[in-house]
Formats: C-alpha cells, structure tokens, sequence
C-alpha cells in the first residue's frame, strides 16, 4: 500500500471518528479520536476470532504504517513550531528556572528511577531484561508529550503562568529526553565498555547544543526575510518552509530537530509576530498553524489508537505496565515536588502546583514512537518496552488527560485568583 492510500484512509478515518466525538460523545477531540479508535481496534480484534482474514488485513495496515518515521521525522516538527508559535516568551523567561531543571534534572531523575525500579519488577514477574535496556524504557518514558500537553490545556483553563510551566517543560524536556534515549540506545546496543563519559558529554552538547544555535539562526534568519515584505502568501510559505527544511537540515547534521523547531517557533511566534508581521499576515499565519495542528493531532492520536494491532501481549508484561503507571507518576512527583520545593523559596507558585504539573506530565506519541525506534536487535526486550509503553500512555492520555481541567480547577481557590 502506498502513501497516498495510507494517507487517505487515515484522514478519512479520522475526520469520521472526530465528527462523530463532537456531534455525540463531546470528549476534547484528541481524546475523542484516539479513544474511538481504540474501541474500534478492540472491536475488530474480537471479530477477527471469527474472520481471520480481517484481523489480517488490519494488521498488514497497520503494519505498513512507519509509526516512528511519521512523527519524528514529520509531524513532530510541524506540532512543536506551532505549539512554540503560542508560548509568550516573556512569561518563558519568567517560568525559565524551573523550566530549565524540570526539562533537564526531571528528566534525568525519571529516566534511572522509572529504569531502575522498571529492571528490578520486570525480572521479579519473571520477565528476562538487561538493565540497560530498561535505562531506555526509563528515557522514553521521562519526557512529558507537548502534543497531548497542548491539547489539553487549550480547554483546561490554567493560569497564564502554570500553563507557560507546563507548555514550556513539555516542548523542552521532549528534546532532552530524546538526546538521552540515543545516548542510552547506542549504550545498549554497543555496550558501557564502549562508550565513554566524553563521548556521552560530547553527544549531548552537540544535539542539544546544536539544535538550539540552529532553531536561532533559522529563525533570525526568517525574521529578517518576513520583515521585508509585507504579504501573507509568501510570509507563510516562509514559516512552512523554515519548519520544513529547517527540521531536515537539523537530523542531516545530527543535531536535536525538536529543539530546534521549539526555538525557531519562540522566536517567530513572539519577535517576529511584534516587529515583521502585519495584523492580516499575523491573522493567516495563526489560523494556518491552527489548522495544520489540528489536522496533525487528530492524525497522530489516531495512530494511537490504531497501534495496538501490531502489539505483542504477554500477561507479564500486561501486569507490569499496570503497576508502572503509579510508579511513574510517584517519580513525577519526586521529580517535580524537588525544584518546586526549592524555589518556593524565593517566589510564590499556583495553589497546587506540584500536583498539577505531576498530574499534566501527560505520556504521548513521542514515547510510543521512540519504543518503536528501538531497534530489532534488541529482541524481545523491544517488545515488553512496547507493551508496556503502550500501557502507560493510553492511561496517561484518558484519565490523566480527562481529569486535569478538574485538578486545576480544584487547586485554585473559589475567586480564580492565581499566583506567579
């Protein structure tokens, strides 16, 4: 099957699935869409007891379906430059402390604690894995999803400054975690003995490091092209074209893509927006980023939905990707009462906070796809990571995602009155 066939079945399912959220079951369309389409896939999966020949055809579908390309190296690109595109970098610099340790510490902490505790439950259930291996179970599980992040919180009704804390770690610690998953991937797979402290150090400075100088000549770049004319046609080409090329040329040079695209969107999003657009071209630009974001959304939470026909179920394995969700949450916890804990020292926070950004590190696509990327030479650990992953970010995204408008609403006091 090709691309054009893959394409249109998946648009047209997920137009379907998205009108009929909104006309009967009214869920935030993300949720909506990758719920339907969970139901379906279930559905199917019992019919097939009967038909095999459509459990087959369902398979081979999916199968075709390069999960791990389509978000890392497309939609991903498209979904950070247009949630970036949003954040007010004014209240970034303010929120920038604990952005900074939440998306860089948080991360670290997340990836050997969820890795560590991960190793010692999956041998105890009789399930044979190397440690390393479950270090990158802990990596692609650390970094909360800005996709399902953004999503949600468009309809949550969080104050300006704990939404910029949540939008902000979650575009930044999706870079940082990845960095840390390649550098843990080329570990498992080569072994410690061949990877040394400078070459991790070396790794990490030049795909972080290297993403963010880039995202910033590109968008100084953009900038100094949009302030030249004043014509939305072209001015948007230009910001699909940065987006575009500016991602490839990121991967071509090995240097962090979503760091990039974030910082390219930061700078286009507020700089240029100020300063290089006119009302109408800022008007058409928003509207054009809007739409590609949802179109994208409902694409990719679709695909999640989808994927459980190409999962290998194993109870073990089921029964501990249930006992993770806790764990991984309680780590979420840890990793985020420390910085807020420590900075509330010196300046005041949301009621609630620590259990609104423990409860809003929402677990999407990234981590199913960096599962998928592990490679085939792992053997079956690739397959308890997938599983368990899948596990994990499907409670994440329907119940955590479901209640957090509640939990903020709760936090906050009866006047609406929030602090920085």
């Amino acid at each position: 099957m090709n691309i054009l066939d893959i394409s249109a079945i998946l648009i047209t399912l997920a137009a379907l699935f998205a009108y009929i959220n909104h006309r009967y079951i009214k869920l935030p369309i993300t949720i909506g869409i990758m719920l339907i389409s969970l139901v379906l896939s279930l559905l199917m999966i019992g019919v097939g007891q009967f038909f095999p020949a459509l459990i087959v055809e369902a398979e081979e579908f999916v199968g075709s379906i390069d999960f791990n390309k389509a978000l890392m190296n497309f939609m991903l690109s498209f979904l950070l430059f247009a949630g970036a595109l949003h954040v007010n970098l004014n209240e970034l610099k303010k929120q920038w402390r604990i952005v900074a340790v939440m998306a860089t510490i948080g991360v670290t902490i997340t990836t050997f604690a969820v890795g560590t505790i991960a190793y010692y439950l999956f041998n105890a259930l009789g399930i044979e894995i190397a440690y390393s291996w479950c270090l990158v179970f802990g990596a692609l599980i650390a970094p909360t999803d800005p996709v399902a992040v953004l999503g949600i919180l468009k309809t949550a009704g969080a104050p300006k400054s704990l939404e910029t804390k949540i939008t902000g770690e979650s575009l930044f610690n999706d870079g940082v975690g990845v960095v840390i998953y390649l550098v843990l991937v080329g570990i498992a797979v080569s072994g410690v003995g061949n990877v040394t402290v400078g070459s991790v150090a070396h790794d990490f400075l030049v795909e972080a490091g290297g993403g963010i100088a880039l995202g910033l000549i590109l968008g100084f770049a953009c900038y100094k092209l949009l302030k030249s004319i004043d014509n939305y046609h072209v001015e948007v080409l230009l910001t699909l074209a940065l987006v575009t090329g500016g991602y490839r040329l990121a991967m071509s040079y090995h240097f962090s893509g979503p760091l990039a695209m974030v910082v390219a969107g930061l700078m286009i999003g507020n700089h240029a927006r100020e300063n290089a657009m006119s009302a109408r071209t800022r008007s058409q630009i928003d509207t054009f980023w809007e739409l590609i974001d949802e179109i994208l959304n409902a694409l990719l939470f679709l695909l999640i939905g989808l994927e459980i026909f190409i999962l290998d179920f194993s109870t073990p394995v089921l029964i501990a990707g249930f006992i993770l969700i806790p764990i991984s949450i309680l780590v979420r916890f840890i990793s985020t009462s420390i910085p807020v804990t420590i900075l509330s020292k010196y300046r005041e926070f949301t009621p609630g906070v620590i259990k609104i950004l423990t409860w809003g590190g929402i677990r999407g696509g990234i981590s199913v796809a960096l599962a998928l990327a592990i490679p085939k030479s792992a053997g079956e650990a690739r397959e308890y990571i997938l599983l368990a992953t899948y596990i994990i970010v499907i409670f994440s995204i329907a119940v955590q995602g479901l209640t957090l408008k509640g939990l903020i609403a709760s936090c906050l006091n009866k006047k609406g009155e929030v602090t920085k």
